[in-house]
C-alpha cells in the first residue's frame, strides 16, 4: 500500500486539488469548493460526497462529480486509494451543473488511474487523457446511490432519526409520531420532496452504511444485521439491485481478488 497522505485544497493554493494518495478509514474533508470541476474516484475503498442536495456514495464502480464553485465535503471508508481529477471550468459543460455520480467503465478506470498516477505527463498529454475521461462519462449521472436531502422540517426529523440508527425497524407511522405528521402525509412528502418512497430512501441509506461496513472488513452477515435486514438473503438482493454486484463480489474487489 502507498504511504497515507492528506489531500486538501491547501496543497495547491487556490487551484483545485488533483492527483492521488491513500487515505485512512473515516478520513473526512470539511465543506469546501473549487474554482474548477472535480472528479473523485475511489480506486479502492469507498467515497461519500455530501452537498446541500444530498449525499452520493461511490465504490470503485462509480466516480463522483462536483461542478465548479459547488460546496461539498468528502468522507472515505476503508483504506481508500483516492484519485482526484480537476476539470477546467471551460470543459465542464457536458457533465452537468449539479453534483452526481457516473458509472466507471474499464476504459474510464484506466484513464482515471493514468491521469492521477503521478507520472509527470506534460499539459498536452494530460489534456488528451482528460478528454478520454470526459468522453467515457455517460450523458446521464447514475442516481442509484444518491440520497437526497429533505427540505421539509417534518421529513428532516424522520431522516435524522434514520441516519442516527439505519438499522432501526420503525414504521413510517411510528416515525411520524416523533415528527408530528401522519403516515399518509409523510408518504406524500417523501415522493414530493425527495422523489422516492420512504422504503426506497431508507434502503439507499442502509446501502450507504453497508458499503462502509464492508469496506471496513465486516462480514456480509454482520453487515446485513447491523444495517437492518432481517436476513442475509434479502440484504444481498437489495445490495445487488442498487450497487450492481453482490456484497461478496464487492468485498472481494476491495481485497483485489477476481
Amino acid at each position: 500500500m502507498q504511504e497515507t497522505r492528506r489531500l486538501s485544497s491547501a496543497e495547491s493554493g487556490e487551484t483545485t486539488p488533483r492527483g492521488g494518495g491513500w487515505l485512512p478509514h473515516g478520513y473526512h474533508l470539511d465543506t469546501h469548493s473549487h474554482p474548477d470541476g472535480q472528479l473523485v474516484y475511489a480506486a479502492a475503498g469507498v467515497l461519500a460526497t455530501t452537498t446541500a442536495r444530498g449525499t452520493w456514495v461511490a465504490p470503485a464502480s462509480r466516480v463522483t462529480w462536483t461542478p465548479p464553485g459547488f460546496a461539498h465535503s468528502h468522507r472515505f471508508y476503508g483504506p481508500t486509494d483516492a484519485r482526484l481529477v480537476a476539470v477546467p471550468a471551460g470543459e465542464c459543460g457536458a457533465l452537468g451543473a449539479y453534483p452526481g455520480v457516473f458509472g466507471v467503465s474499464p476504459l474510464l478506470r484506466e484513464a482515471l488511474l493514468a491521469l492521477t498516477g503521478g507520472h509527470g505527463r506534460g499539459p498536452d498529454a494530460e489534456r488528451r487523457l482528460r478528454a478520454v475521461v470526459l468522453d467515457e462519462l455517460g450523458e446521464t449521472p447514475d442516481q442509484s446511490l444518491h440520497l437526497p436531502e429533505p427540505r421539509d422540517d417534518r421529513l428532516r426529523v424522520v431522516t435524522e432519526l434514520l441516519r442516527a440508527d439505519p438499522g432501526r425497524a420503525a414504521t413510517l407511522a411510528e416515525l411520524g409520531r416523533a415528527a408530528g405528521a401522519s403516515e399518509r402525509t409523510l408518504s406524500r412528502l417523501f415522493h414530493a420532496d425527495l422523489g422516492m418512497s420512504f422504503h426506497r430512501w431508507r434502503t439507499i441509506l442502509r446501502i450507504h452504511h453497508a458499503l462502509a461496513h464492508l469496506a471496513d472488513g465486516q462480514s456480509v452477515t454482520d453487515t446485513a444485521v447491523v444495517c437492518g435486514w432481517s436476513n442475509p438473503s434479502t440484504f444481498i438482493e437489495a445490495f445487488t439491485a442498487v450497487v450492481g454486484q453482490t456484497p461478496g463480489r464487492y468485498q472481494a474487489g476491495l481485497r483485489g481478488e477476481d
